[in-house]
């Protein structure tokens, strides 16, 4: 397997969805296209588990107890990233989205046939949180707190996700 492009993106707290202070996203494109096994196996195999296919909810949200990757299956979707003033990212079948805890995400548009696998390190449960004010300190405390995970969930032990994820962005939170 090979990355098309690595995109890498930072946000940071816009008052309503956390994101992340440390981590960024990463964006695979392609890293899928040609794989015989399903996304989840992927997923398993590099100890991305507690799977689920579906689509993307249309309202913002975020899982401040653990980070999550998105992998699509099929169609193409627009998808914001990092909260209302985030970025909108464009991801298509064999795409894969990794986003660590705190990070906003909602679905703008998607394709009819728009599927996509999503797993979560060691196969933590997830919450889902939508930023509401009594729970902002809770979500921060846990984002900070949510461990790395030992593998790339497409790569394993050497991909993208364990070089970019191993230098703290703000080592001070």
């Amino acid at each position: 397997m090979e990355i098309a492009e690595l995109k890498i993106l930072y946000f940071e707290d816009d008052g309503i969805i956390p994101n992340n202070p440390n981590l960024p996203v990463l964006l695979y494109r392609d890293a899928l296209s040609g794989e015989t096994d399903s996304p989840e196996t992927v997923f398993e195999r590099n100890e991305w588990c507690n799977s689920w296919r579906n689509g993307i909810f249309d309202y913002h949200h975020f899982h401040s107890n653990t980070h999550e990757v998105l992998g699509v299956i099929d169609g193409e979707a627009e998808v914001l990233v990092g909260g209302e003033f985030g970025e909108t990212v464009r991801f298509q079948k064999g795409d894969v989205l990794i986003l660590p805890a705190g990070t906003g995400h909602k679905r703008i548009s998607a394709s009819d046939d728009f599927k996509v696998a999503g797993a979560y390190p060691d196969g933590r449960d997830f919450n889902t949180k939508k930023g509401r004010t009594d729970d902002r300190t809770s979500s921060r405390l846990d984002i900070i707190s949510v461990p790395l995970p030992s593998c790339d969930p497409v790569f394993g032990g050497s991909g993208p996700l364990i070089r970019h994820w191993r230098i703290p962005r703000n080592p001070s939170l």
